[in-house]
């Protein structure tokens, strides 16, 4: 298993932000994308377009991190490294938005352009702050 149980419980634990970084022309490019982890698979899931999915098409080594504050005080910190797959499945990507849409509260339909991007983890890593 390369994600541990205490990084599983974390990135399951409630609907936070992950941040997504790749690569653009050498350099990196971060933005915030919603997610979720499939803990049979090792691995998240995530449904974008524009630059985050061109990105992960020309280069798919990519990093995430999620972090969970209170009152501008870090709790908690998962890093992970892996490899992303963009899938080009119709049914596939429904479902992965109707799951994670329906974690952050959103209409099943709402995205309906994103394309499924599947990051299977190679590291993980975590810590957490008293």
């Amino acid at each position: 298993m390369t994600v541990p149980a205490e990084v599983e419980r974390l990135l399951t634990s409630e609907p936070l932000m992950a941040h997504l970084a790749t690569c653009r022309e050498g350099r990196p490019h971060v933005a915030p994308v919603w997610y979720v982890y499939d803990e049979r698979a090792d691995r998240v899931e995530l449904v974008t377009t524009g630059r985050k999915l061109a990105n992960v098409r020309a280069n798919p080594r990519v990093a995430l991190s999620i972090q969970k504050d209170e009152g501008g005080h870090a709790r908690w910190m998962v890093s992970l490294l892996g490899t992303a797959e963009v899938v080009d499945d119709e049914a596939a990507t429904r479902e992965a938005t109707r799951r994670i849409n329906a974690k952050y509260g959103a209409s099943e339909d709402a995205w309906s352009e994103n394309r499924l991007v599947r990051v299977s983890v190679g590291t993980a890593s975590s810590r957490t702050y008293d």
